[in-house]
């Protein structure tokens, strides 16, 4: 647990791609699926310590619709740890009064699975306290292309020539939620995957080469300074800003 002290600003909306856990088994000879594992308690550290923090929403990024090509045999025990953690963390998380909600597309998944996400929604769909997004099965270039498609069922009648960046975002995963204002990269990759492509054309980037299973609240608080130092200006001039 960190000592520092943290005051405003918090970032309302923190998205992390959760990277390192293959190389975290690999650096102790154990196999990858062990990574994976060990990767649920920074996943509860990290959710805590936001709900602590007043951080309104936490966005995971579990599994991507490229990592569909990672041996299958990876893929399988992925699918079933994240199943276990469905069954296993949804109560707690209920609890605490954490909103669950899972974001991708959910059709390459088992019946079991689809189950499990559904009744996790629902149970814990009027809390009030941190949203907690879990983006499995999900890419950001994927979601624009729902979100035109949605579009257009809603709007048959209109052509594309009157398609606006404001008209699409309504239809886009997590329009509810204020766009991410920290997008945090563990593992030392600087890149962000296809990871909510353009709810994040305003977010501040953080890089780590901390593996994913050892992300701790430190490494998070660190995370949030370096985000509190950086000027947000969103088009503006640093005298516009200095003005608000």
């Amino acid at each position: 647990m960190s000592n520092l002290e943290l005051t405003p600003p918090i970032p309302q909306h923190i998205g992390i791609i959760m990277d390192g856990n293959g190389r975290w088994a690999k650096k102790r000879f154990l196999p990858r699926y062990i990574g994976h594992q060990k990767a649920r308690t920074a996943v509860r550290k990290t959710v805590a310590h936001c709900a602590k923090l007043g951080v309104k929403a936490l966005t995971l990024y579990a599994f991507s619709t490229e990592n569909w090509k990672r041996p299958a045999d990876e893929v399988t025990k992925l699918m079933s740890l994240f199943l276990d953690a469905l069954q296993r963390e949804v109560a707690k998380l209920h609890q605490n009064n954490v909103r669950l909600r899972v974001i991708g597309d959910r059709s390459a998944f088992s019946d079991a699975m689809q189950k499990h996400i559904d009744q996790a929604e629902v149970l814990t769909k009027s809390n009030t306290g941190l949203a907690l997004n879990i983006a499995a099965n999900y890419g950001g270039r994927w979601d624009i292309v729902e979100a035109f498609k949605s579009w257009h069922q809603a709007h048959p009648d209109e052509t594309i020539s009157s398609l606006t960046p404001d008209a699409i975002a309504p239809y886009l995963a997590l329009a509810d939620l204020p766009e991410p204002d920290l997008m945090i990269r563990t593992g030392g990759e600087q890149r962000i995957s296809n990871f909510m492509v353009w709810q994040m054309a305003y977010a501040e980037f953080y890089f780590t080469d901390r593996l994913w299973p050892d992300f701790n609240e430190a490494d998070l608080e660190l995370a949030i300074i370096s985000y509190q130092q950086r000027e947000r200006r969103f088009g503006r001039t640093s005298e516009q800003v200095a003005k608000c």
